[in-house]
């Protein structure tokens, strides 16, 4: 372990081997930091729900933990409760709250904000000044572009919280809003700057604002061959489990594997 400057860490955190935290960051109670991990600079991590302030001598802060071989960079903020899979990263500026689910190899690009009580599974990218809003479902090998809006509330201002729910592999392209308690379905593709106000087929591509069925997603054509490029799982391995061998045969072996267990 190494601990940079003006450092603040709990008796009470558990911090795993060769974990780098830098200068000026603050560690709260019942926080986990996997081995090999980095904390840079600036960041808090366990901040404290707001039931800490109105009960100080009460209040215990849940559990939070950051798997092994995680980035997080300098002034993110991650609050109490939450819990990130092995090589999670962030870039700079990240708000993640509470009861925050998110599984392993994902990213949180810089300045997004993640508003709690959400759940992404593996392999997602997040990209920068992307905002999540409560109860959000994101699946597996879902990537998110800049400046998109998950909403969660059907009639501002009430009290229903609706989040939408996102299916495995899906793209979800710069500027789009979902709507609350729209499902995207496996391998749909969001267009950018859509405003999608109804359910999205699996393998769908919708378009405009409100966003419109345009086609089946195997129609559109590859820049960089030919053919389709969709599914792009067989197109793109950069930073996936298949790398080298393709998509195809990874997902073969995994199903074999798990089938045995």
């Amino acid at each position: 372990m190494k601990f940079n400057h003006n450092c603040n860490i709990s008796r009470k955190a558990r911090i795993g081997k060769d974990v780098l935290v830098g200068d000026n960051t603050i560690i709260y109670d019942n926080v986990e930091v996997g081995d090999n991990t980095i904390i840079a600079n600036n960041c808090v991590i366990g901040e404290p729900l707001s039931s800490y302030y109105y009960s100080l001598k009460s209040y215990k802060n849940p559990p939070t933990k950051i798997g092994p071989n995680s980035l997080v960079r300098s002034h993110s903020i991650i609050y109490a409760g939450s819990s990130f899979g092995s090589n999670f990263q962030t870039g700079h500026r990240v708000t993640i709250r509470e009861h925050s689910f998110i599984g392993d190899n994902c990213s949180i690009g810089t300045l997004s904000d993640i508003q709690g009580y959400i759940t992404i599974g593996n392999y997602c990218r997040l990209h920068s000044n992307v905002h999540i809003g409560q109860k959000s479902r994101i699946g597996n090998f879902v990537f998110i572009y800049p400046y998109v809006v998950l909403t969660n509330d059907p009639t501002p201002p009430s009290n229903v919280c609706l989040g939408p729910i996102i299916g495995d592999y899906a793209q979800i392209a710069t500027g789009s809003v979902i709507l609350p308690g729209i499902k995207i379905g496996e391998n749909a593709l969001v267009g950018a700057g859509a405003i999608v106000t109804r359910n999205v087929a699996n393998m769908s591509l919708v378009l405009g604002n409100p966003a419109k069925y345009i086609c089946k997603v195997t129609e559109i054509k590859s820049r960089e061959k030919n053919g389709s490029h969709y599914p792009w799982m067989h197109n793109f391995n950069k930073g996936m489990p298949w790398g080298q061998i393709g998509y195809t045969k990874w997902l073969k072996t995994n199903l074999i594997h798990k089938s045995r267990n």
